[in-house]
């Protein structure tokens, strides 16, 4: 079938108390099919609203992580940004931050100047500093389209969603509702009756009861599909956000998302994702020449799992990293255990506990499960566990140094050098370097120190002394033999 026009999906970003959740929450009540809106009593990571008879879905807080995940695998989470600027601040430093992840994901926008009905807002102070930072709107030498509104009169809005709807018939946005659903996972959460469940949002095909959804490393049978009202629906189409329920192992924001036919496939699909994202973690480590430290991170609670990563990707180390596999809520599942074991990584656990069958896998694949209830044991000992990975160096420190003055014999392995003092400590049995106009051309053993005739175990003190040499190849005058020894750090 020929692909057809499909909604946009529209991500709002900005600087904290900005009033995008305000705008967010001004469009649901209002736009919302009339008797929805009343039902949607909880948060919802996604919904569809309607301008003019038109669909348009827009992603609630839809957070830097599933943004940063998808950029990575060269897809965009929204089609369509709108940029909050709120009337009475101007832009701040977060309103950069997303600005900066909209133009990386490569999407058009459309600036929001926010709170204009607050007693201190200025709109053309507002434009002024939009220009000040690179933001060219109309009207001000750009192309950016923008809208004044406010969520409290809702003024503006309805001139917000005309500019979302022009934008999104200009970026012809497509689908082939024929094809088997394909999208991403905008976020997932741990459900105490269902278990891990996700909002996935279908960006081509349909997602139809039966069958697998497979997300990364994590898969869930299609046994029900509820829209973002929470009713059951038989199938969703291209655009449309969806929950679905059952997963092994929480599924990471950001994850693409495909269906498999059957469990088998969908196991195997999920296993052959979380090895090539080991291994892909691997090699960017291996191309930057830093080591790195897999974590698996599982906790009782949502905020315990965010506070957690949060605190330990402030533990760096120059030639190692720390690299978040997967985390979620719940015990220590089988699934993770197999995660980690791909990454050669570890699991992290707070205030949970590990399932039996997950501690005899982790037991027989070497995988260590590290469990605590105080956050800075826990930090500890992931600080211990990255100095254990990083690599030592070897480290070439010099002992002494001295000037050959002349060779007297030489052997196949051993050599009688005349030599003169330089500086440090040369010492019998010391390694020692040959070294000819600053370039090394053998490395031996100092086999014997003579001084005044005497054998002596050291020479420290200026003057000439005799040197036997063990290495293959012969110095000859104006050489140098530097004394060293090999530390690891």
């Amino acid at each position: 079938m020929a692909r057809e026009a499909r909604p946009p999906v529209i991500a709002v970003m900005g600087h904290i108390d900005h009033g995008k959740s305000s705008l967010l929450d001004y469009i649901r009540k209002s736009n919302v099919v009339a008797g929805e809106a009343g039902g949607i009593t909880q948060h919802v990571a996604a919904y569809i609203a309607l301008h003019n008879g038109r669909p348009v879905t827009f992603l609630d807080t839809p957070g830097h992580e599933a943004f940063k995940a998808l950029r990575e695998r060269g897809a965009a989470a929204a089609d369509i940004a709108i940029l909050v600027v709120a009337a009475d601040e101007g832009v701040m430093p977060q309103t950069l931050d997303a600005l900066a992840a909209i133009r990386e994901a490569k999407i058009p926008f459309i600036v929001a100047i926010t709170k204009i009905d607050k007693n201190n807002a200025d709109i053309e102070r507002t434009k002024q500093s939009l220009l000040e930072n690179q933001i060219f709107i109309e009207g001000m030498g750009g192309d950016i389209a923008y809208a004044p509104v406010s969520s409290k009169t809702g003024e503006g809005v309805s001139e917000l969603l005309d500019l979302v709807l022009l934008s999104a018939d200009l970026a012809e946005l497509t689908a082939d509702p024929e094809k088997s659903a394909t999208g991403f996972v905008l976020e997932s959460t741990q459900d105490p009756k269902r278990g891990a469940s996700a909002t996935l949002i279908v960006k081509d095909g349909t997602l139809a009861k039966g069958g697998f959804a497979v997300a990364g490393d994590a898969y869930a049978p299609i046994r029900f599909i509820e829209d973002f009202r929470g009713a059951r629906v038989e199938h969703a189409g291209p655009s449309q956000p969806v929950r679905i329920s059952g997963f092994n192992t929480l599924p990471a924001a950001g994850a693409l998302f495909s269906v498999a036919e059957s469990k088998k496939e969908a196991g195997a699909l999920a296993e052959e994702q979380a090895k090539m994202l080991a291994s892909s973690s691997q090699r960017d480590a291996a191309a930057e020449g830093v080591v790195e430290l897999p974590l698996v991170i599982k906790a009782d609670v949502a905020g315990s799992v965010d506070a957690i990563a949060h605190e330990l990707l402030k533990i760096t180390d120059e030639r190692a990293s720390i690299r978040i596999l997967s985390s979620g809520v719940g015990s220590v599942s089988e699934s993770d255990v197999k995660v980690a074991h791909a990454a050669d990584g570890v699991i992290i656990g707070f205030n949970v506990s590990a399932d039996p069958i997950a501690s005899e896998l982790a037991q027989r694949d070497s995988v260590g499960i590290f469990l605590f209830s105080i956050i800075y044991e826990l930090s500890a000992k992931v600080k211990e566990l990255l100095a254990a990975r990083v690599p030592s160096i070897a480290i070439e420190k010099e002992l002494g140094r001295a000037l050959v003055l002349k060779p007297f014999s030489s052997g196949a392995k051993k050599q009688v050098l005349g030599a003169r003092y330089v500086s440090g400590i040369l010492t019998v049995g010391d390694r020692v370097k040959i070294v000819r106009k600053e370039i090394e051309i053998a490395r031996g053993k100092i086999a014997n120190l003579q001084q005044a005739r005497a054998d002596v175990k050291e020479i420290k003190v200026e003057g000439d002394f005799g040197a036997e040499i063990e290495a293959r190849e012969n110095a000859a005058y104006g050489d140098e033999l530097i004394a060293f020894v090999v530390a690891e750090s």
